[in-house]
């Protein structure tokens, strides 16, 4: 059976765990860790991964340099990126989007959205309620 790869990009370990153990609900990922866009950059060069949750703000380089990174790579250029952070201005979420992030989500992580979210971006044929 086919396990869906996903990569959480954020320098907070708690909140890397609190999206695992989310995700976890999901049978069927396979998930890895990076702490920064950097090491998501170098993870990315050695595994395709299904899709991408990534938070804004980072050291050594933000998400949406990230993001925007991703989408000028013929090989990623489709990856699903799902934009995690606790900015909620209309304004951030309007360059996240811009920038190539299929979904933005705002902290406090809501489980049910996440989950949702994580559904539709993996399996096209999914519809929720």
């Amino acid at each position: 059976m086919y396990a869906a790869k996903v990569l959480i990009v954020d320098d907070s370990p708690t909140m890397r765990q609190l999206i695992i153990f989310a995700l976890q609900r999901l049978p069927g990922l396979q998930i890895t860790e990076a702490g920064d866009g950097v090491e998501a950059l170098k993870q990315l060069s050695g595994e395709k991964y299904d899709l991408l949750l990534t938070d804004i703000n980072m050291p050594m380089m933000d998400g949406l340099k990230l993001v925007s990174l991703i989408r000028n790579d013929t090989l990623y250029r489709k990856l699903p990126i799902v934009v995690i952070t606790t900015e909620g201005s209309d304004m951030t979420r309007e360059r996240a989007i811009a920038t190539g992030a299929d979904e933005y989500i705002t902290k406090p992580l809501q489980t049910t959205r996440l989950i949702e979210v994580v559904r539709r971006l993996l399996d096209p044929e999914y519809q929720s309620g």
